[in-house]
């Protein structure tokens, strides 16, 4: 089942084209990454989808539905949510204010609950943290945070948006083991990520942007084997 469908989308920043008609289908359970360097549209496109920058051409459809000009704070209500780069955390509320802030949305209290108790299972230093500020937690455990707080929406599409952005590599590692055990549990991922090597590894499918168009597309494996993307990565530097 086709879970996202984006076509011909396209972003203006003034009179600059960021995104030039890119294409590209999720299916419900996989974990597609938009790989690209620097500057290819890969956030844009993300933010594109949540509604956090204009589109200025193409249509986009989450689960059949047309969602092209849905304002950005109904999406997470309708399984579309948002992780952005940078974790945006709140510092200065707890761990536990953090969490509870992702299903503002929501109303059934016992599901909370039950969701609150599943994102600290799968991240216990979270559980250990949860009465501290989240300003005081080391940048991995941020990231932990803002994806359970992501979690805490009930998505059913995850954007995850450079999860592995300054971090050591012992830790990058981490958390893309747990986007894979978010995706085992039954979320859908696209992952917009600078990491290709590892991205690669946990995708099922990809696509490759260069300058605002989708220069690869398909299945992971096959996106990395293709000699293209040294090239595309190199050239757009």
């Amino acid at each position: 089942m086709t879970l996202l469908e984006v076509e011909g989308l396209t972003v203006h920043y003034g009179v600059i084209q960021a995104l030039k008609g890119i294409s590209f289908r999720v299916e419900q359970g996989e974990i597609f990454t938009i790989l690209g360097s620097n500057g290819a549209g890969k956030t844009t496109t993300l933010k594109a989808l949540s509604g956090l920058v204009p589109k200025s051409g193409g249509r986009v459809f989450f689960e059949g539905r047309d969602i092209t000009t849905a304002p950005s704070h109904t999406l997470p209500a309708l399984g579309l949510v948002h992780v952005p780069e940078g974790r945006r955390i709140f510092a200065g509320l707890t761990v536990a204010d953090n969490l509870l802030l992702g299903a503002y949305h929501r109303r059934d209290k016992a599901g909370i609950k039950e969701d609150l108790e599943s994102v600290y299972e799968l991240f216990p230093r979270l559980a250990e943290r949860r009465k501290q500020d989240a300003g005081s937690l080391s940048g991995g455990e941020q990231q932990m945070l803002a994806m359970g707080r992501g979690l805490l929406s009930r998505p059913r599409l995850l954007l995850l948006d450079e999860p592995s952005m300054g971090l050591a590599p012992v830790l990058v590692e981490e958390i893309f083991r747990f986007i894979q055990e978010i995706n085992r549990r039954g979320t859908t991922i696209l992952l917009v990520e600078q990491n290709a090597h590892l991205a690669l590894e946990i995708a099922h499918k990809a696509c490759v942007l260069e300058t605002g168009r989708v220069a690869l597309s398909g299945a992971a494996r096959e996106v990395a084997a293709d000699g293209r993307i040294q090239e595309i990565y190199l050239g757009a530097g």
